[in-house]
C-alpha cells in the first residue's frame, strides 16, 4: 500500500498539517504539534513552511475509516 501525506480535516487544530504528518509517520499528533511550536521559535520560523504545506497538501476527511451503520429504532 502506498503511503500518502494528507491534511487531516477531522482532527485539525489549525489546518490539519500536524495530524497529517503524525498519521504519515505513525506517531502521536501531540508530539508533532509540540515540534511545530518549538520550530516556531527557531531562527527560521516554521510558520512559513506550515502555511505552504497547508495550501498544497490534499485533504483527507478522517484518520480512521468510518462505518456508515445506521440503526433505525
Amino acid at each position: 500500500m502506498e503511503k500518502r501525506l494528507y491534511r487531516i480535516k477531522s482532527s485539525k487544530m489549525l489546518g490539519g498539517v500536524a495530524a497529517g504528518f503524525a498519521e504519515y509517520f505513525n506517531i502521536d499528533v501531540t508530539l508533532v504539534r509540540v515540534l511545530f511550536v518549538v520550530a516556531f521559535f527557531a531562527p527560521i520560523p516554521a510558520i512559513i513552511p506550515y502555511i505552504i504545506l497547508w495550501a498544497i497538501m490534499p485533504t483527507k476527511e478522517s484518520m480512521m475509516p468510518t462505518n456508515n451503520i445506521v440503526i433505525n429504532p
